[in-house]
């Protein structure tokens, strides 16, 4: 028969049965009469073929299809009522699947300390890392493909925001540039070539653009890549230039020969966050996960150089 046309009722009756082996303590359990879990029983046998209790002494035993069965039973609603009423939660247990969304400077930056945090605190985690595009292409937090988002994004309907750290940008050259030094002035910033990162489509640095734009600079953007590490491999094999976060010239600097250089712009800088829907605001494995990595996410100093 098909499950949709059964009483799902009549189970729970079944299980109340089979536990107490007798029809009067299943109906005082059930709050019900003993002719109604009777009544119960009789469409339960009806629906299934088989007899599923018969009397013995004073109680009930069940018969090899009902005993096969309670196993089941007893498991699904043990289940579907946690899945309600909601139970204890152990982070040292929980083996729960978590989706975070972060840019690539992000993940090559704080990710490492974050999985360390999660190690700790939160062993059997499994943690899937997704990039910006990605959130925006699956209908951002506000969709169920990502739980929580590390990024420069800003509290919005529904969104909580719990600032992290703030990042700043650096415009960045190879050490053997044909003609950027330690610092550069208008008249040279304008004549570089740059490669721009948009992390998602449309996604560009509209504060940088204003930036140029409001010194009268028509920046030249020779590359459009959709990662900062793609836009520090570059400029590290080329004379183009890029404006880059910070924390990634420190990490990656060193390692590609790229320097920060001094500009005329107004410097710019980013609060990074940590951003999650009302849709998960309460669940207690996220909460938890949230309160995990605020701390492995650090706090990052300002730079004192300007962009």
């Amino acid at each position: 028969m098909s499950l949709s046309a059964l009483d799902l009722n009549l189970l729970l009756v079944l299980d109340s049965v089979l536990g107490e082996r007798s029809v009067a303590r299943a109906a005082r359990r059930l709050h019900v009469t003993p002719s109604a879990v009777s009544n119960a029983l009789a469409r339960l046998r009806a629906a299934l073929g088989d007899p599923l209790l018969v009397r013995s002494g004073r109680g009930v035993v069940p018969t090899p299809r009902a005993a096969a069965l309670a196993p089941a039973i007893a498991r699904a609603l043990r289940d579907l009522d946690q899945a309600i009423h909601g139970g204890a939660f152990d982070p040292s247990t929980s083996d729960r699947a978590i989706t975070l969304a972060m840019a690539d400077v992000i993940q090559l930056v704080k990710l490492p300390a974050i999985v360390g945090a999660l190690a700790a605190a939160m062993p059997r985690v499994r943690l899937r890392v997704l990039s910006i595009d990605t959130l925006f292409a699956s209908g951002g937090l506000a969709g169920t493909e990502v739980d929580v988002v590390i990024g420069a994004g800003e509290k919005g309907a529904g969104v909580h925001a719990q600032p992290l750290y703030e990042e700043h940008i650096v415009l960045v050259a190879r050490a053997g540039h044909r003609t950027v030094r330690k610092r550069v002035t208008k008249p040279q910033l304008a004549a570089l070539r740059h490669v721009d990162v948009q992390v998602a489509p449309g996604m560009g640095n509209q504060r940088l653009a204003a930036g140029y734009a409001a010194m009268g600079i028509n920046r030249e953007v020779a590359l459009v890549v959709p990662t900062f590490t793609a836009a520090a491999a570059v400029v590290a094999g080329t004379d183009f230039v890029a404006s880059l976060p910070a924390s990634l010239v420190d990490l990656l600097g060193p390692r590609l020969a790229l320097r920060p250089v001094a500009t005329p712009l107004v410097p710019i800088a980013s609060t990074i966050n940590l951003l999650w829907h009302e849709r998960t605001h309460r669940d207690p494995a996220l909460r938890a996960f949230r309160e995990t990595i605020m701390p492995a996410a650090g706090v990052r100093r300002p730079r004192s150089s300007s962009q």
